[in-house]
């Protein structure tokens, strides 16, 4: 992903990214070295996310649990004169430009471009009057991995912008302005979650977030002497966009035939267990799977907030692996590589829970494991699924980092 300039943005395995002086110095060079001059930019940045349970629930109405991750897209802008717009990408080593006087385009052949354009035009959309920039920006969010690096940089998008012009908006509202980007803009039908925690993630705790409501809850992430290690599968297959949006299609349906009998549930996290099940026959038999997962999922996540706050960490895994039977059995999003590394995970002694994370067909395991067992965990599982699969696994440690900001 990263060019030569920022190769060293790229993660070492078991790393983490301590140096966000250091950070913010390459992105500033990067913008000298693009724009001529660094006079009166801003910096930004937003993190990625794992989401520790509570997958695909979040459109569903429903509650989820990430935090975010140290690993990070950060811009650094300017504002300029008149209402060009101009973004580089060290990334895609690569520079696109539009106008902000006329409506703005998706771009099928700049992909990456459509994320920042998107923003753009929700918040040109919201009534916001936008000067327009200079912007560059680079990460370390593994693209591809289900770590939400698009959700990151809408995220930091809009955090820009905001300096740039001044506008009040608080920062639920952003991230929501940033769902849309993605919804309506880019066309990927995600939730609120990514961009959510993106923007309001704490340092050492995860984000239990009421996804109807936008209620939240910061959970302090009391670990002891365990460590979250995020597992990189290198698949990810070409499912992602078609199969999450026939999963929500799927679940509308599964609604559809439940209020038909109980018109209080307008999504899946309204409805029961029993309540599915008394009208099971009514379903396919497909659909009947999707509702199962996430009315049980979000009982998981409910259930995982309680027995953190006591301090049993054994239950956590245990629900984190019900979790991932779940969503490889019923919802059907896990791939053979990423039920290797799990399964590969839960025989080694130490490893208490391990799970798909993101959005699924591929991308990243999350794995909550005691430190004393954190060599053999990294050698045992990239070892066999290296031989199995012909592909390198890479593995990080990341603790709960704080979310968005404005760096200078």
């Amino acid at each position: 992903m990263a060019n030569h300039f920022f190769r060293d943005f790229i993660r070492k395995p078991l790393g983490r990214n301590e140096n966000m002086g250091n950070d913010a110095a390459k992105i500033r060079s990067l913008f000298k070295q693009t724009y001529g001059d660094v006079e009166g930019i801003v910096i930004g940045r937003a993190p990625g996310r794992v989401n520790l349970i509570g997958e695909h629930t979040d459109y569903n109405d429903g509650f989820v649990f990430p935090m975010a991750i140290d690993f990070q897209m950060m811009m650094a802008a300017r504002p300029r004169f008149d209402d060009l717009v101009r973004i580089y990408s060290a990334d895609y080593n690569h520079q696109i430009e539009f106008s902000l006087d006329k409506p703005i385009q998706f771009d099928s052949g700049n992909p990456w471009s459509n994320y920042p354009r998107g923003v753009f035009s929700v918040l040109q959309n919201a009534g916001i009057a936008l000067r327009g920039a200079d912007m560059a920006f680079t990460g370390n969010v593994p693209q591809g991995a289900g770590l939400s690096s698009s959700a990151a940089l809408e995220v930091v998008t809009a955090i820009v912008l905001q300096k740039l012009n001044g506008f009040v908006k608080t920062a639920p509202e952003l991230a929501l302005l940033c769902q849309q980007a993605e919804n309506k803009f880019v066309g990927m039908n995600c939730g609120i979650m990514d961009q959510f925690i993106s923007m309001m993630g704490c340092q050492n705790h995860a984000l239990f977030l009421d996804c109807r409501s936008l209620q939240y809850q910061q959970i302090p992430l009391e670990l002891g002497d365990n460590r979250i290690i995020i597992c990189q599968s290198g698949v990810k297959h070409n499912l992602v966009e078609s199969e999450y949006n026939k999963r929500r299609q799927e679940c509308e349906q599964g609604v559809a035939i439940l209020s038909k009998h109980h018109p209080e549930i307008k999504a899946l996290r309204d409805a029961t267990l029993t309540q599915l099940d008394a009208f099971k026959q009514e379903m396919d038999e497909v659909v009947y799977k999707r509702c199962r997962h996430v009315i049980s999922e979000n009982n998981r996540v409910l259930e995982s907030i309680k027995v953190l706050q006591q301090g049993d960490l054994d239950s956590f895994g245990n629900l984190m692996n019900a979790s991932h039977d779940s969503l490889r059995n019923l919802y059907e999003v896990s791939c053979p590589e990423i039920d290797l590394l799990v399964d590969l995970a839960r025989k080694v002694p130490g490893v208490i829970g391990s799970r798909i994370t993101g959005g699924g067909f591929g991308g990243c395991t999350v794995n909550l494991v005691n430190s004393s067992a954190v060599t053999e965990f990294s050698k045992e599982v990239t070892d066999i699924y290296r031989q199995t699969t012909g592909i390198e696994a890479k593995m990080y440690i990341s603790t709960a980092a704080a979310g968005a900001n404005i760096v200078e």
